[in-house]
């Protein structure tokens, strides 16, 4: 099956090779779409059926991972590094995912970490989710932070993934992820977006690498 790509931060992407410099977008994501990895087998990760019940587009996106369903419950962080001094793609997470855990700190957002290569949990549960894509002049990071995410639809459209962190021990959806809502003080998904706009900064990432 062909899917459409993922382009949201296609212009991101295009502005940090034009211009070579580091480069950040924090958005809410306004609609709703299950986002393939991009070697996903989607008979093995998706509900295709149910996606089309419920006019759910299937996107595939840059980056590698399981399926996720990002919905209007999902904040985005998405940055660009140019020509980045950079290890291993373990060591490169390990070093992005710590930028973005201090700026949750400073939004509000506490007791985060990081388990498995990628994702951002607080308690047992998982709260972020991220992908990457390494380039020859570039390393694009993207993370979808689960504010409110919709559960419900989550369990329709997602399968159980092929393959999972240690720490996700087989539990389903909703024992697994969790909320950015109900961990803080932040009573809405604008509150978190303006909260990060206002502490993550490219340059500060790029200057703990270079």
């Amino acid at each position: 099956m062909d899917f459409a790509e993922y382009k949201y931060d296609d212009d991101l992407i295009a502005a940090c090779v034009a211009e070579n410099r580091p480069v950040l977008d924090i958005y809410p994501f306004g609609s709703t779409a299950a986002v393939l990895g991009r070697g996903s087998k989607p008979d093995l990760e998706i509900h295709h059926d149910e996606c089309m019940e419920h006019d759910v587009p299937v996107l595939r996106r840059r980056g590698g991972g399981c399926a996720v369903l990002l919905d209007q419950g999902n904040v985005i962080v998405s940055v660009v590094l140019p020509d980045a001094r950079l290890g291993n793609i373990n060591e490169t997470f390990e070093i992005i995912s710590a930028w973005l855990i201090d700026g949750l700190a400073d939004s509000g957002v506490n007791n985060v970490h990081r388990e498995g290569i990628c994702d951002l949990v607080t308690g047992d549960r998982k709260v972020g989710g991220a992908c990457m894509q390494r380039k020859k002049h570039y390393v694009y990071y993207s993370c979808s932070l689960m504010f409110d995410p919709d559960i419900d639809l989550m369990e329709k459209l997602i399968r159980h993934p092929p393959r999972e962190p240690q720490y996700r021990r087989h539990r389903g959806h909703r024992d697994f992820i969790g909320s950015i809502k109900d961990i803080t003080g932040l009573k809405n998904i604008d509150m978190l977006n303006n909260a990060l706009r206002t502490h993550l900064t490219p340059g500060s990432l790029y200057n703990q690498i270079c």
